[in-house]
């Protein structure tokens, strides 16, 4: 292929992936879990999972959800002590196979963790038989040359925990000014509070 075969390939290919995802009943039980944590939504991965994990903490936190991401190499030096009985632990992998992972997530259950959703693609992943419930990113191929580099699945597990926050947002009613409150600085706070400001005849916050 040439660059410009190659970029529309990998496109397609990804945007496929994503339509492709079977949205089961469990999606509907995992933002009912999500809901009804009492605690924190403690999310995990490694390598390029891991900064989905990290990514999908962060959209949680800015949408009125406390979340931390867990890192599973510190998770073995220390910081597994972030974990209570209380909190939901979200893994991603898309083999379900990795060792640091699996390893969390048993030790998580010692330390009192009742709940664990896992995301993942491979029908044989062992994080199957470790999550109380599975969300099934579907069988992908990557569009890399080498048929290596994760893209197609790393935007399906995105796509994936986008679509569980923002479903989480609208059952918990989050509004503008929630939402506003929580971004002090930048852009998207400056638009939440001029919208509640002009409805409230008040004057746009200027920062």
């Amino acid at each position: 292929m040439n660059i410009q075969e190659r970029i529309k390939f990998v496109l397609q290919s990804e945007a496929e992936a994503i339509s492709n995802i079977n949205v089961t009943a469990d999606f509907t039980l995992a933002v009912e879990l999500m809901l009804e944590c009492q605690g924190r939504i403690i999310t995990t991965g490694i390598g390029k999972a891991g900064h989905i994990a990290k990514k999908f903490s962060a959209t949680l936190c800015s949408t009125a959800t406390p979340s931390d991401f867990l890192h599973p190499a510190e998770a073995a030096h220390g910081d597994l002590g972030m974990v209570s009985y209380n909190d939901l632990l979200i893994a991603f992998s898309t083999s379900g196979k990795s060792r640091e992972v699996l390893e969390i997530l048993s030790m998580s259950r010692s330390l009192g963790v009742r709940k664990i959703i896992g995301v993942t693609s491979h029908a044989d992943s062992s994080l199957r038989d470790h999550a109380d419930l599975v969300l099934d990113m579907g069988r992908i191929e990557e569009p890399c040359p080498l048929g290596l580099t994760p893209s197609s699945s790393m935007a399906v597990m995105l796509a994936i925990s986008d679509s569980l926050a923002l479903a989480l947002l609208e059952q918990k009613k989050v509004t503008k000014a929630d939402y506003g409150l929580r971004h002090h600085g930048g852009y998207l706070g400056t638009a939440a509070r001029d919208e509640k400001n002009s409805q409230d005849g008040i004057e746009p916050y200027s920062g």
